[in-house]
């Protein structure tokens, strides 16, 4: 047996039948021209042969009495039959079917008395293309490392036919200081936060004169922020890079304002619909990456986050574009002021506020910390192939928590950047609509910067 780490053991404790602590993913493949019609089964039965399981995928939570989440446990011999599954969608396979599914599949727990990880091969969609959905516990592996590890198992060589899985390769290991969760990199300082003492005059005067630091519990409450349940409803879909690339080069910002700036349009119209949308602006958590150019050979990231203006309270979208990409240009420049361990402690500041969302009552009472969290993880830059079938869409899906009922990551895959939308099946109503909005709200900027 292995001692679990405070930092996992965290998301062992938190996880409950509301709140499922596991990462996912979703990825859509399109098999190579003039393959076999069963090119899904072959591919299957030959993943139920990859029985060299890494340790990561052989551990689970140790039951030593009545007490548990104190020691992993190994199992020597990983039931694939019970990991790996295979689903078909109902004719006509529409990919509405295949949200539906993978809907169910994300809001399930994942078995303690077993490895805690699941892969499901699906096919049956009416193009001929497949999917599989994916999903690890955050105490084994978090979101950022999960991507690059679905990421090892492929290939840029469309020849390449070689198999390979994700539960054979070693994940990167998460560093005490450098994992590429936030909530990982956060939750080991949790106990840091005087480390911003020798800082407290740069922040005073960031945060009260100067106006440049967005402090948490100062964003309005909404309908997204109220107790969830234990249902989910997930959305995805891809837009071309370029056109995100082209409002960016015309406005004078960041590709992740753009991003931001898109989902805040979405979110207004949303709002609006549901006669919910609030006199001041909503405010989103972005995790950003702190690594200079000194850490760049250094592996890994070092992530901290910044609490974001939304600017939803603005109806032109060329300035609410101009509201985010200040408030996110403020943000970072106070994070230049401080040293590295102060950067990692005033990150942990800004989020602490979600583990208040586990004391009775307080999601009710209480202004939330943010509203949203809006996540952007690296992905490939260039197409990528599994046994010659290539990755057309790569969504990565998160954790919604008490009083943050609605989750937006994304990844770029190669020409795209791929959004995954993950809500409370209860609290967020008709959430495939956000995907219409944020075309909507793409177009609305790119007429604004055209103008």
């Amino acid at each position: 047996m292995q001692p679990i780490a405070p930092t996992d053991a965290i998301f062992l404790v938190g996880e409950s039948r509301e709140h499922p602590m596991h990462v996912g993913g979703l990825q859509l493949f399109e098999p190579p021209a003039g393959i076999a019609a069963d090119f899904v089964r072959e591919a299957f039965e030959l993943l139920r042969t990859e029985t060299d399981v890494q340790p990561t995928f052989r551990k689970h939570p140790a039951f030593l009495g009545g007490l548990t989440n104190l020691a992993w446990t190994f199992d020597r011999d990983v039931e694939l039959d019970y990991h790996l599954r295979r689903s078909a969608l109902p004719s006509p396979g529409r990919v509405r079917d295949l949200l539906e599914l993978t809907s169910r599949l994300h809001g399930s727990l994942l078995d303690r008395h077993r490895p805690l990880w699941e892969a499901h091969l699906i096919e049956g969609l009416h193009d001929g293309r497949f999917a599989v959905y994916t999903k690890f516990h955050h105490a084994l592996i978090d979101g950022v490392s999960a991507m690059k590890l679905m990421q090892g198992a492929l290939t840029d060589d469309p020849g390449d036919t070689g198999l390979r899985v994700p539960w054979s390769l070693t994940p990167r290991r998460r560093g005490h200081t450098g994992g590429g969760s936030l909530l990982g990199t956060v939750g080991a300082l949790a106990g840091s936060v005087a480390g911003l003492a020798p800082s407290t005059l740069t922040l005073a005067r960031a945060a009260l004169l100067e106006q440049q630091l967005t402090l948490p519990f100062r964003a309005p409450k909404t309908m997204l922020n109220v107790r969830i349940g234990g249902a989910r409803r997930v959305a995805a879909q891809s837009w071309a890079l370029q056109r995100i690339k082209n409002v960016k080069n015309a406005a004078g910002v960041t590709v992740n304002d753009v991003v931001l700036a898109m989902c805040s349009g979405a979110l207004r119209a949303y709002l609006i619909d549901e006669d919910a949308l609030p006199e001041t602006a909503l405010v989103a958590m972005v995790p950003v990456d702190l690594r200079t150019e000194a850490d760049a050979d250094g592996g890994g990231n070092l992530v901290g986050a910044i609490l974001c203006n939304l600017a939803t309270d603005v109806e032109d979208p060329a300035r609410r574009l101009d509201v985010i990409a200040a408030s996110m240009r403020d943000n970072k420049a106070v994070y230049a002021q401080l040293p590295r361990m102060q950067q990692l402690a005033l990150s942990a500041f800004l989020i602490g506020g979600l583990a208040l969302g586990l004391l009775p009552g307080f999601v009710t009472a209480a202004p939330p910390p943010f509203n949203i969290v809006i996540s952007n993880v690296p992905g490939a830059r260039h197409p990528m192939y599994w046994k010659g079938a290539r990755l057309t869409g790569n969504y990565p899906l998160s954790i919604p928590l008490d009083g943050q009922a609605l989750n937006i990551t994304l990844a770029n895959n190669a020409d795209n950047l791929d959004f995954g939308l993950v809500g409370c099946r209860r609290s967020v109503p008709h959430l495939q609509r956000l995907l219409g909005h944020l075309e909507t709200s793409l177009k609305d900027l790119e007429r604004a910067v055209e103008a």
